[in-house]
């Protein structure tokens, strides 16, 4: 019998022939995984069908029996199919389809601080990504990470294998405390910690030293994630108003007054979503603050390799007394290699390794090696450079779009992905936001990075990303109808 007459009964033979298009050099697993999958996206092969035996598939597709266990074991581990001891391969039960329209970003969703990512994230990879933090892939060292890769592949079984130290790979952060100490912030490799992310590194921080309902201030408008963070750990939120130089003082000691918070957490180098710089005196005077309340500060510094003139350092005017150091990588080397770091003093970095252990175990010890072995090369100093360039260019056309449809930047930023900018007078960025979703532009409104929901009509644009002119067509059109 035919595997069309039942879902029981086995095939009598599969072919290629007529399956499925394979793509230009696609290997032979691969034509044989697409084959049978095929089969059963026709109903060919129905739920509970039993496949050729290893020998006679091989025959069937003209492969080795090698190449026929191969693609068995592949389709056997994402659940096609399964192996029954002692009678062979069988079809599962079908597979749901998979529908386009599930995959589209959520219209509908509430512009709240996971909104910007959500939609970058799920975005199909034709949608234009202007809101995004990130930089395009092809702007990234692809080719010193693709070298580091084959490094790593050539070593020992146990650095491809084992759990890593609890502290994280010694000689990356040997090579932080030194990228540390040019800004500096003077350390040691025992004071820094190495964790998954930025985020995760916040996180830890959160877990660490917070209890629900603390206080924690931050910048308004400050990076939307320390929002979501914060409510995740169940914080009172208090915004600070930020101005070019850094945060409000006034407001700052006030609400350091009224709220005796536990944390304040912000940016150096280039503010998220602003792009400004912390003047010396406002963070002198800030430091004077914190330390007459005892205020735990957490200084994010993802930005830093995008300066070319350092700004002031919290973590270097405090020595790591109150301020916890924190970063990563993803912005200027890879947002898939994930590592991130904490620099804090020794006897909360002995607390933050315990609770590092407890709720991940181990760190990155292959994102470590591979990190370490790209910012070790003398490429990566080149590779900075060429990114600075590229990005003043990119800011500088990026403005004078969107000087043409009135929208005009809140400073002109020194350096940095991103632009924060004011629509014009009446527009709101939430509903320009959603109807640009609609045409495939994900853009960043004010508000999902205001504690007070104070930035109605400001939104954040990654100069990186603007590279399309596209974007200037919907956003021209989303701006005429919102």
């Amino acid at each position: 019998m035919d595997a069309r007459t039942g879902p029981s009964s086995a095939p009598t033979a599969i072919s290629l022939a007529g399956d499925t298009e394979q793509p230009a050099g696609a290997g032979r697993t691969a034509g044989v995984i697409a084959a049978i999958r095929a089969r059963i996206a026709t109903r060919s092969l129905g739920p509970g069908a039993k496949l050729p035996s290893i020998r006679k598939g091989a025959e069937l597709f003209a492969v080795s029996p090698s190449t026929m266990v191969e693609a068995y074991e592949r389709l056997a581990a994402e659940g096609v199919i399964e192996a029954r001891a002692g009678s062979g391969f069988y079809v599962l039960t079908a597979q749901t389809p998979l529908v386009l329209s599930d995959l589209a970003p959520r219209l509908d969703r509430a512009i709240d601080p996971f909104w910007v990512t959500r939609q970058a994230l799920e975005a199909s990879t034709d949608h234009l990504k202007p809101g995004c933090g990130w930089m395009p892939a092809d702007w990234m060292p692809e080719e010193d990470l693709r070298r580091g890769l084959r490094s790593l592949a050539r070593s020992d079984a146990s650095r491809l294998v084992d759990y890593g130290t609890p502290l994280g790979h010694a000689p990356l952060r040997q090579h932080l405390v030194r990228r540390m100490a040019e800004n500096g912030i003077d350390t040691t490799p025992s004071q820094v910690l190495l964790v998954e992310s930025g985020t995760q590194a916040i996180d830890l921080v959160c877990r660490f030293l917070l209890e629900p309902g603390d206080t924690v201030l931050v910048d308004d408008p400050c990076y939307f994630n320390f929002l979501a963070l914060l409510r995740a750990h169940r914080a009172k939120i208090v915004g600070i108003p930020f101005t070019p130089s850094g945060p409000d003082l006034d407001a700052f000691a006030e609400a350091v007054a009224t709220h005796r918070p536990r944390l304040y957490v912000t940016n150096c180098a280039f503010h998220n979503p602003t792009g400004a710089v912390l003047a010396p005196a406002t963070a002198h005077r800030l430091m004077k603050i914190a330390e007459s309340a005892d205020l735990t500060v957490v200084e994010d510094d993802i930005f830093a390799d995008f300066e070319q003139h350092p700004a002031p350092r919290l973590a270097a005017l405090d020595g790591l007394q109150r301020v916890i150091h924190v970063g990563s990588f993803s912005k200027t080397l890879s947002a898939a290699a994930r590592i991130g770091y904490i620099a804090a003093r020794p006897d909360w970095i002995e607390g933050l390794t315990d609770i590092k252990i407890a709720s991940s175990f181990s760190g990155p010890a292959l994102s470590a090696e591979l990190v370490l072995s790209v910012l070790k090369d003398g490429s990566y100093r080149r590779h900075l450079q060429g990114l600075r360039s590229r990005l003043a260019a990119a800011m500088a056309e990026t403005r004078k779009r969107l000087a043409r449809l009135g929208i005009t930047p809140w400073i002109e930023p020194r350096g940095g992905l991103f632009l924060w900018c004011d629509l014009p007078e009446g527009r709101d960025a939430t509903e320009v936001a959603r109807l640009a979703l609609a045409e495939g532009v994900v853009l960043a409104p004010g508000n999902v990075f205001s504690v007070t929901q104070s930035a109605p009509g400001k939104m954040r644009f990654n100069a990186a990303q603007c590279i399309d002119p596209r974007i200037f067509s919907v956003l021209e059109k989303a701006l005429a109808s919102g």
